[in-house]
């Protein structure tokens, strides 16, 4: 029997900091709705009871939470000691599956989840917990944008008032703020400096890391979150599908004889799309082969700038891919061994 088809129930946990929302489904059969504190001792109570129902067994089962950060951790180390086969999915693509749905609150997010993994069963793709180092180097750089968040904060609005307010003005409140930008400047350069030591202390990140930044444009932050996102290239290994997650793939609007124009989803990694972005940006300014692509695609042919970008962040992830799957550094006039021409021994 195909392991997709196995489970029988569905269990839709909606997370939140202090409650975790449960909802039970046997088939499409709602069975029961509780409500728990977001803690360990409350969540081994709750799934000892869950091993009481009618034909339940761990194997048939299938657990389902959106990923919420920390708030997750006490639940995923319960379920790993459960041995439960758990679905951590984004809001956005349980939100997308489902279709219009009226209403929001806690329990009807959790039956949601639930349906989500009845709906989606035969294609579930298990949760299977990231090592260590993945785990330090996402915080470590969720540490890194909340910083760089904080300093936009108070630089921007300076910048904004220079021309509209008293020069003397602006120049006081800037001086009053250099303290903090400077300390805020000098926590991100700490924080650069930790990541770059924990890519470098294990193996495999090593290597990972310097393959993506040999790709021309592709810079240390790029690199540490294409690692993190795909936890270390084991997660997605397909440059289409990673190109979706990070919302550069266009989709088609068709419905009958009307076909729209391709277009990108929002549903999308906005971190790593606007990663993608600066380095596309950085492609047509100093690589000669995009700089002239994008230059023949704008200008002679009239494409839009925004749809040309795209298509060169597009084509980054292609490279990027290309050389992770080949274990290899980018090379530009690179040929594989299987294409290059067998010099005649005789």
């Amino acid at each position: 029997m195909d392991i997709a088809k196995k489970y029988s129930y569905f269990i839709g946990i909606d997370v939140s900091r202090d409650k975790l929302d449960c909802a039970v489904m046997n088939g499409r059969k709602l069975v029961s709705h509780t409500v728990i504190p977001n803690e360990l001792k409350a969540i081994r109570s709750f799934l000892k009871d869950i091993k009481q129902l009618p034909k339940f067994t761990i194997g048939k089962s299938l657990f389902g939470l959106e990923q919420t950060g920390i708030y997750t951790s006490h639940l995923l180390n319960a379920l790993k000691r459960f041995k439960g086969n758990v679905v951590l999915e984004d809001a956005l693509h349980i939100k997308s599956s489902l279709g219009k749905m009226r209403g929001k609150y806690d329990k009807l997010d959790a039956i949601r989840i639930a349906t989500f993994l009845y709906k989606t069963k035969e294609e579930a793709r298990l949760w299977a917990q990231r090592r260590p180092i993945i785990d330090k180097l996402a915080h470590l750089s969720s540490l890194r944008f909340r910083l760089i968040g904080l300093s936009h904060a108070i630089r921007i609005p300076l910048k904004e008032q220079t021309g509209f307010l008293d020069p003397a003005i602006v120049t006081t409140m800037t001086s009053l703020c250099s303290n903090s930008m400077l300390a805020l400047k000098n926590d991100i350069d700490e924080v650069d400096k930790a990541i770059i030591s924990t890519v470098k202390e294990d193996e495999r990140t090593k290597r990972l890391f310097e393959i993506i930044t040999s790709v021309p444009s592709v810079g240390p932050v790029t690199a540490v979150q294409i690692i993190i996102t795909t936890n270390e290239y084991k997660d997605i290994t397909d440059p289409k599908k990673y190109a979706s997650y990070a919302g550069v793939a266009p989709f088609r609007d068709e419905s009958g004889i009307v076909v729209g124009k391709a277009k990108i989803s929002s549903l999308a990694n906005k971190r790593v799309k606007t990663l993608l972005h600066i380095c596309a940006i950085s492609s047509i300014s100093y690589q000669s082969d995009f700089k002239a692509y994008y230059q023949r695609k704008t200008k002679d042919e009239g494409k839009s700038k925004m749809s040309v970008l795209n298509a060169v962040r597009y084509k980054i992830i292609l490279r990027i891919f290309a050389c992770l799957n080949q274990d290899r550094v980018y090379q530009k006039e690179y040929v594989r061994a299987s294409a290059r021409q067998v010099e005649p021994t005789g």
